[in-house]
């Protein structure tokens, strides 16, 4: 089923718990909130009330919008849990926060972030370029942070480490609504479906 026709549809959002060097990065975060519940998109997140984080879920909120975090117990404990949240799913690691993001999303994003945001980029791409999921995939690419980045990726692909139909799988934009655009417009070649998701 094509996320678009899915009744409630969530977009999960990967970004930073800090806010960054500059105010574009929190801005950006403030207009995706409000741009997703505009476009009739719920937030799946990470669950934190600091950062690009806080700021993305509390821009949904303000909008009357659907906010669902996943966090894990020891980060909850410190204090870092939104309190205000539509939904809260606390759950035991890392692995099982992302899983359970993983499920609960038609789709995903990524604002800018650090090391945690770009594991969790990966890993979705990874997952998608294995077949484990069909959902769409974007990065909102404010002010060229992920220029770096996505030269990377295609500096993998032009050495021959990824294919040219598993680089099509991530989008990029800089505005919000370009981004859903994409990924509205998102359809997945036909991959070989090395893995069934019932063997990771």
């Amino acid at each position: 089923m094509n996320f678009l026709e899915v009744p409630q549809r969530y977009l999960c959002v990967f970004c930073g718990s800090n806010h960054g060097a500059k105010d574009s990065y929190a801005q950006s975060a403030h207009l995706l909130g409000a741009t997703l519940v505009r476009r009739g998109f719920g937030l799946v997140y990470g669950g934190g009330c600091v950062g690009l984080m806080g700021t993305l879920a509390d821009a949904v909120l303000e909008k009357g919008g659907e906010v669902i975090g996943v966090i894990p117990q020891a980060l909850a404990k410190k204090e870092v849990a939104h309190q205000g949240l539509t939904k809260m799913h606390v759950v035991a690691t890392m692995h099982e926060r992302k899983a359970t993001m993983a499920e609960l999303a038609d789709g995903f994003i990524a604002l800018p972030g650090g090391l945690g945001t770009f594991e969790e980029l990966f890993e979705v791409f990874t997952w998608a370029q294995l077949g484990l999921h069909r959902k769409p995939l974007g990065i909102l690419n404010v002010e060229g942070y992920f220029d770096p980045l996505l030269a990377l990726i295609d500096h993998a692909g032009a050495e021959g480490f990824i294919r040219p139909e598993h680089r099509q799988l991530l989008v990029a934009a800089q505005k919000p609504d370009e981004l859903l655009d994409l990924l509205a417009d998102y359809h997945p070649s036909a991959l070989p479906k090395w893995i069934d998701k019932n063997e990771i």
